[in-house]
């Protein structure tokens, strides 16, 4: 158990069904946040008129976006996941 963990632990330990959401949770938010950091670098790329461009490849474009964020987050990201679980487990002993 690191540091941080044992400085944030609840006083009473979470169902695991509850621990697994919170995993899920701050997974889902790490995805989201590196999504938004990958938008700027698709933003600037042009493709050609006669397969590409217009309304559909912004939709598509967004969804794999996302898609990338959530493949980066699942394979341990940027490490955000880990702080935001201990951020929710620190709010849970408060209570």
């Amino acid at each position: 158990m690191d540091a941080l963990s044992a400085a944030v632990l609840p006083a009473k330990p979470l169902a695991p069904a509850r621990a697994a959401e919170m995993d899920a949770v701050a997974q889902d938010f790490e995805a989201v946040f590196i999504a938004e950091m990958f938008k700027p670098m698709f933003a600037g790329l042009s493709t050609d008129p006669p397969f590409g461009g217009g309304r559909g490849e912004e939709v598509w474009r967004s969804l794999m976006v996302q898609e990338y964020g959530k493949a980066i987050a699942a394979r341990g990201g940027l490490g955000l996941a880990d702080a935001v679980k201990a951020e929710m487990l620190r709010m849970q002993g408060a209570e």
